[in-house]
C-alpha cells in the first residue's frame, strides 16, 4: 500500500471511525447540542464550539499548502477564531464546515505521489508534508479527546 494510502487511511479513521483508540471526531461529536458546544464546564478551557472551529482551521491549511499556498504562522484570532453568537444553526454550519474541511483535505492528499511526502511544506514552518499530515491526525485525536471529556463534563 502507498504511504500516502496509509495517511489518508489513518486521517479518515480519526476523523470517521473506526479507529483503534476509541471514538473518533465525528462519533465524539455525535449528540453535542448547540447548547453544550458553547457551554464552558472547565473555566478558561476552550468550548467544544471553539475547538471545532479550531479544528476546521488546522485541516483547511494544510490543504492549502499542499495546492501550493506559503501560510504563515497564524496570529491567535486566525488559530482559534471566535464562535458566533449560540445557536443552534450556527453549530450546524460550523459541523458542516469541519465536515467540508475534512473532505477538502483527504482530496488534496488522494492527488499526491508519494515522492511528495518528501518536500519541505511552503513558507517558514520547518517540516515536510509527511510530518504535516500526520501531524493533523494527531492533532485531530487530541482534540477529539478534549471534546470527549468536555461533553463529559457539561452532564
Amino acid at each position: 500500500m502507498p504511504e500516502v494510502s496509509r495517511i489518508l487511511d489513518q486521517l479518515h479513521r480519526a476523523y470517521e471511525g473506526p479507529a483503534w483508540h476509541g471514538p473518533a471526531l465525528r462519533e465524539v461529536l455525535a449528540g453535542v447540542t448547540w447548547q453544550t458546544a458553547a457551554q464552558r464546564p472547565i473555566p478558561s478551557a476552550h468550548t467544544i464550539w471553539e475547538i471545532v472551529l479550531h479544528l476546521t482551521v488546522w485541516m483547511s491549511v494544510p490543504t492549502r499548502r499542499l495546492e501550493g499556498a506559503e501560510i504563515p504562522t497564524l496570529p491567535p484570532d486566525q488559530d482559534w477564531p471566535a464562535a458566533p453568537e449560540p445557536s443552534e444553526s450556527g453549530w450546524r454550519q460550523a459541523l458542516d464546515q469541519l465536515a467540508q474541511a475534512q473532505r477538502n483535505l483527504e482530496s488534496e492528499i488522494a492527488k499526491l505521489p508519494d515522492d511528495r511526502l518528501r518536500e519541505k511544506v511552503l513558507g517558514d514552518v520547518p517540516y515536510s508534508i509527511y510530518t504535516m499530515l500526520h501531524g493533523v491526525v494527531q492533532h485531530n485525536l487530541y482534540h477529539a479527546g478534549q471534546i470527549a471529556l468536555l461533553k463529559k463534563a457539561a452532564g
